[in-house]
């Protein structure tokens, strides 16, 4: 179990970024989007390698335009 923005989400043992991402039907290739694991951030050429793991805390947060 690991938990996004705070809220409880299965993940499989050796799960990446870009797993958890993929999941949570994110688009990885859209501009905007950070992500930290355990409040250290992942810069976006690590997420296909960057672990996570049990009981890891990720927050994504998605730049917003306006106004």
């Amino acid at each position: 179990m690991i938990y996004v923005n705070d809220e409880p989400i299965p993940a499989s043992a050796g799960a990446t970024v870009a797993d958890v991402l993929a999941g949570l039907d994110i688009d990885t290739a859209r501009r905007g989007i950070a992500v930290a694991v355990d409040a250290e951030v992942v810069p976006r050429g690590a997420w296909e390698t960057h672990a996570v793991g049990d009981e890891a805390r990720v927050e994504i947060v998605h730049a917003v335009q306006g106004g």
